[in-house]
């Protein structure tokens, strides 16, 4: 069994949804408190064990770059001022893992920065994620999902639970009976022909044979190339992929004003330093 050590994260996304704030600055690189959301999320993945991590990008992304490479300049600043706990956190950052950065090239979609980044992880498995998402849990999550994959040998994709009323905007999950392997994912059903109240969320183990079958798909909706056509199709020939869901812990989504504000909440109200005194404010509103 080949150890899951590489990682494609999605973040050649423009954050439409975020304009004016994601003008000039990349929509991961906006703080969750004191830590950009791109930081929090190669935290989990290196918490997992990941070692390469492989940033599928764009033409303005170089903050994001820039956030992950040293600078010596501040490192020395604030050694001589003696501010050395700083000092090594920003050291640290720069050196938590192998930084990969490629270009997106192809059709718009989930599926492209897949492809893009296809020859660096030939014929082993490898986590996807998605940039703006982030699931904060007591375990890492790559972490539960690595240790599944290590007891199913298969693809593994992350799930949980939604309300009944939030059904139409995810795709759905479709189980075989008592288990938790995906016969199907149904996308944004209404609330009386979705098949669970699972939603499937950018945090997947893909291999090789998914690869494949990407390269050979078709364009699906709003003409964009989708990474779950391709489970879909790997799905129907007979190959087994398993739903993962989150263990104390909660999957947080991050691309629009109303749901980036809860998840910084929710980050910063587990704050030894500011959770309380926010948690206080906020009451007396």
């Amino acid at each position: 069994m080949k150890k899951i050590k590489k990682a494609i994260v999605a973040v050649a996304g423009s954050g439409t949804r975020l304009l004016p704030a994601t003008k000039a600055m990349p929509k991961e690189m906006l703080p969750i408190v004191d830590k950009p959301i791109i930081q929090l999320l190669v935290e989990e993945l290196v918490e997992a064990g990941i070692e390469d991590i492989i940033l599928v990008t764009k033409w303005d992304k170089k903050p994001l770059e820039d956030h992950f490479d040293h600078n010596w300049a501040l490192a020395e600043d604030l050694k001589k001022s003696g501010k050395v706990k700083l000092w090594k956190e920003i050291k640290k950052i720069s050196e938590m893992a192998n930084f990969i950065y490629i270009r997106q090239k192809g059709p718009y979609g989930n599926g492209t920065p897949i492809l893009s980044a296809a020859n660096l992880v030939k014929d082993e498995p490898f986590v996807f994620a998605f940039g703006d998402d982030l699931v904060k849990s007591k375990i890492s999550f790559t972490k539960q999902m690595i240790n599944e994959y290590e007891k199913k040998l298969c693809p593994i994709i992350g799930v949980q639970e939604v309300l009944n009323e939030d059904l139409h905007k995810y795709g759905i999950v479709k189980l075989k009976k008592s288990t938790m392997q995906i016969t199907d994912i149904i996308e944004k059903p209404s609330m009386d022909t979705a098949p669970s109240n699972l939603a499937e969320f950018g945090r997947m183990i893909l291999n090789q044979k998914i690869i494949d079958i990407l390269k050979n798909t078709a364009l699906g909706k709003d003409n964009e190339l989708w990474i779950v056509d391709a489970i879909k199709t790997y799905v129907k020939r007979g190959n087994k992929i398993i739903a993962k869901k989150v263990e104390n812990g909660e999957w947080l989504t991050t691309g629009d004003p109303f749901n980036y504000l809860k998840t910084s909440l929710k980050y910063a109200f587990d704050r030894k330093d500011i959770g309380n005194d926010l948690k206080n404010f906020l009451k007396n509103k």
